[in-house]
């Protein structure tokens, strides 16, 4: 079998986070989406009112959609990441419900990570606080190209207008200096309803769309690399079907495309070897295609037979990546024990896995001034910094601000194998320089 999963089409799915202090609503807001877009079966809103008493009062809690774990549920926070999945006739949706305690800043990149979107919930009460900053910082760090500030509870100010600006004037003064484009401020009740799937009476003063609708018509079909084909190579397909004429001394390289637009007869090249041929076939689950593009899932078959394995990175001709040993890079720190320079760690990178030390920790991030402290000892749980890194073999890699796929990695403690950071590459100083002659038998 040569087929790889299929992907929901791209301009059909969007993938997006919520995120915010405790108890600002994140939960109560996925479980309004959910319930007013008629996106629930039967069977979970019988679950609902079973799960009533867990919560006290009789009544059902909209939370409980998203926050499953009982202890989620007795403490009335989220602590691990749900996924949640629903659609409209524009748009199919997979929501990441984040926590907010800092305490679980680690879970709110794991979520977002893959996110189109991100939700800031603000307490109109309380408006922004440090987690706000955090976890806007964090969006900003992982390059998700749209932001929704929701501020929530607004029936609890009154609906006032002025209290809305208010927020939204703080929040513009920092936003320029995180380098977030594209951001709406909407103000809505999730407990209520109001604004999120169906507009709100009580905000005439607010002209634009509900939370749903930004949500369904918010464009989305420039957020991925198309510029320099990326394929790193996930497995070698041989699958020698023994009836289909097609697959007899089949020999295809499966992955997720990362990058780019790949066509038959295009000119490619493999890294690390830097030898260069042509596409012979593309292959998706439906069967062959003339074309296909990033992230879609492929086996691409060459015109010659050179040495490809698990690990290697297939390129196009244009925009060619960066390639060294020497690092630095953006990490989100996520284990107990501080990272402190000199420490060996796995680094996986796409489809493979290499040895890395730590050479320097350049600075923490103060998350409350947005300033970088210099020189710090150790990054500690939650931190985010620069850091150097030397890996054992180079790496060919984009910068993560140009391509969240090749420019992402992750630190997993040797040992333990237990996953201790997530890192965003920065630009490389240097371009790959591929063979350009042609391959040859």
């Amino acid at each position: 079998m040569i087929k790889p999963a299929a992907l929901s089409p791209t301009l059909d799915l969007l993938r997006f986070n919520t995120c915010g202090s405790v108890d600002d609503g994140k939960s109560t807001l996925i479980g309004r989406l959910l319930y007013d877009s008629k996106s629930l079966m039967e069977d979970q809103l019988e679950a609902l009112e079973r799960s009533a008493d867990i919560t006290g009062g009789g009544q059902i809690n909209l939370a409980n959609l998203t926050d499953g774990l009982r202890a989620e549920r007795e403490q009335g926070i989220t602590i691990d990441v749900a996924y949640r999945y629903f659609a409209t006739p524009r748009r199919k949706f997979i929501i990441a419900d984040t926590p907010g305690h800092i305490q679980y800043t680690r879970n709110m990149v794991t979520g977002a990570s893959a996110a189109n979107l991100s939700i800031v919930l603000v307490d109109a009460r309380l408006g922004v606080i440090e987690q706000s900053r955090r976890h806007t910082c964090l969006a900003s760090l992982l390059r998700i190209p749209h932001l929704v500030v929701a501020i929530n509870k607004m029936d609890l100010v009154g609906w006032s207008e002025a209290r809305f600006n208010e927020i939204r004037v703080e929040f513009e003064q920092f936003l320029p200096r995180l380098g977030i484009q594209d951001v709406k401020f909407i103000p809505i009740s999730a407990l209520l309803g109001d604004n999120v799937v169906d507009a709100s009476v009580h905000t005439p003063w607010y002209p634009g769309p509900t939370l749903l609708h930004h949500l369904e018509t918010v464009h989305i079909g420039s957020d991925w690399n198309l510029n320099g084909f990326r394929l790193p190579v996930q497995w070698v397909n041989r699958p020698h079907h023994p009836t289909d004429p097609r697959l007899h001394d089949f020999r295809g390289f499966s992955g997720q495309i990362a990058g780019g637009i790949v066509r038959t007869g295009q000119k490619v090249t493999v890294l690390p070897g830097g030898q260069s041929t042509t596409v012979k076939e593309i292959w998706t689950y439906d069967g062959p295609v003339p074309e296909a593009f990033c992230p879609q899932s492929v086996t691409l078959r060459l015109e010659h037979d050179i040495d490809v394995s698990r690990g290697h990175l297939i390129i196009g001709p244009d925009h060619l990546p960066g390639g060294s040993s020497d690092l630095r890079a953006n990490v989100c720190w996520m284990h107990s024990r501080p990272l402190q320079a000199g420490r060996k760690y796995w680094l996986k990178h796409t489809t493979q896995s290499v040895q890395a030390v730590v050479t320097a920790i350049n600075h923490r991030l103060d998350i409350s001034t947005l300033e970088p402290e210099p020189a710090p000892a150790g990054l500690a749980l939650n931190d985010i910094g620069e850091i150097r890194l030397h890996t054992a073999k180079p790496l060919f890699f984009d910068g993560y601000e140009t391509n969240r796929l090749t420019g992402s990695f992750i630190l997993i403690e040797q040992g333990t194998h237990a996953t201790v950071a997530a890192g965003m590459l920065l630009p490389p100083t240097e371009v790959v320089r591929p063979d350009t002659t042609d391959f040859v038998i």
